[in-house]
């Protein structure tokens, strides 16, 4: 089986992601990345997906980015709550955690080398969400030209790194019906950006209402618990 180095958070995106690799025929090596965010609650959740999915070995890397703040998700900055639609798509927002993908991509890299040439999965997607600098195709198109000049494998010629984001140009909708097709569980997963401390959502972060929203267009019953 072909091996794979899935970045997963315990969200929708990242779990279906995976369950899409896994659909394929991939031998998932889940990395997810706890950083020392606001909404610790999707540790646990990438942890039951990794379960679910049956994973060949799943890593929690300890990264604290709260050292450096500038996001909501990593200081004590308000997470925005009851957005428009239109007010989400203007601009970048202050849940944007610097660099962030940068920093996983490359730890997943890392990994991916030494397992002997492996692809990288991502979950990113460029409708939701579009101001994200680090979710667009082009970002992953330099990130993969950097990797085949920054690793030994890529340097050799005895790899051509596979970067694979395959929700990139879905809705959220159509991640969930795909999802649901395949079989996933979502109410293992987590997406607010503001819980409270037992891991109920909050419902009005942007990562809330999309979430609603998008199980409401695919037709799908939402399984989330709100406050």
């Amino acid at each position: 089986m072909k091996k794979a180095v899935v970045l997963l958070s315990g969200g929708i995106d990242s779990a279906t992601a995976a369950a899409m690799a896994k659909h394929t025929g991939y031998a998932l090596y889940a990395l997810t990345i706890d950083y020392n965010q606001r909404h610790r609650a999707e540790l646990a959740a990438a942890k039951r997906v990794a379960q679910f999915l049956a994973v060949e070995q799943h890593i929690e890397q300890k990264l604290d980015l709260r050292a450096f703040g500038g996001s909501a998700l990593t200081s004590d900055i308000a997470v925005p709550k009851d957005r428009t639609g239109a007010a989400m798509a203007i601009g970048i927002p202050i849940t944007y955690v610097p660099a962030r993908n940068t920093i996983f991509l490359s730890l997943a890299l890392g990994w991916a080398e030494v397992l002997g040439g492996a692809d990288i999965i991502i979950g990113v997607n460029a409708l939701d969400y579009s101001g994200y600098p680090d979710c667009r195709p082009d970002f992953i198109a330099a990130f993969k030209a950097m990797a085949m000049q920054a690793t030994k494998a890529g340097v050799e010629g005895t790899w051509a790194l596979n970067i694979q984001t395959p929700l990139i140009a879905l809705t959220k909708a159509e991640i969930i019906a795909t999802g649901t097709k395949l079989g996933v569980d979502y109410s293992m997963t987590v997406s607010c950006y503001d819980p409270t401390p037992d891991g109920t959502a909050c419902g009005h972060c942007d990562s809330c209402m999309l979430r609603r929203k998008g199980f409401n267009e695919a037709g799908v019953p939402d399984p989330t618990i709100y406050v």
